[in-house]
């Protein structure tokens, strides 16, 4: 994953912009400090603060679920709109998410996803989360989505 300042201006610039969309559409992804911090032609990784107001057990500090599927779903639709190249309405069909092992307390979360196939009316993705080393995700996940035509 690069850092901002060694990205190239056109994909800095991109990130920029899905991450204001993000921030003013998505209440949701707003509240919970998602954010977009790489980009590729069909892909996206996406950061989720920890936070305790994310918790899910007070007593481990494990983030909750949903926030892990939140942030996993987003990342996936965002490397839809890389594969397409361009914006649509798209919506989420079906989304499987294995969980690994606890997300650790503390620690921010990556959700790393790839559109590898686009047809004319749906996507497939894949994705996995993790807190920094994809070789030991905190979960995985299988989905797709429908793209709506206006």
């Amino acid at each position: 994953m690069a850092s901002d300042d060694t990205l190239p201006d056109d994909r800095r610039k991109m990130m920029e912009s899905i991450n204001r969309f993000l921030q003013d559409s998505v209440p949701h992804n707003h509240e919970l400090g998602l954010s977009v911090v790489d980009l590729g032609v069909a892909e996206a990784t996406m950061r989720l603060p920890y936070a305790e107001k994310l918790v899910g057990n007070p007593e481990t500090g494990v983030l909750h679920g949903g926030a892990v599927t939140t942030l996993i779903d987003a990342a996936c639709g965002i490397s839809v709109f890389m594969k397409m190249a361009r914006m649509a309405r798209i919506a989420t069909l079906d989304l499987r998410i294995d969980y690994l092992h606890p997300a650790m307390p503390g620690k921010d979360l990556l959700a790393r996803a790839e559109c590898y196939k686009l047809t004319r009316a749906v996507a497939f993705v894949r994705a996995l989360a993790h807190h920094g080393d994809p070789a030991n995700p905190v979960a995985s996940a299988q989905g797709t989505f429908i793209i709506v035509e206006d």
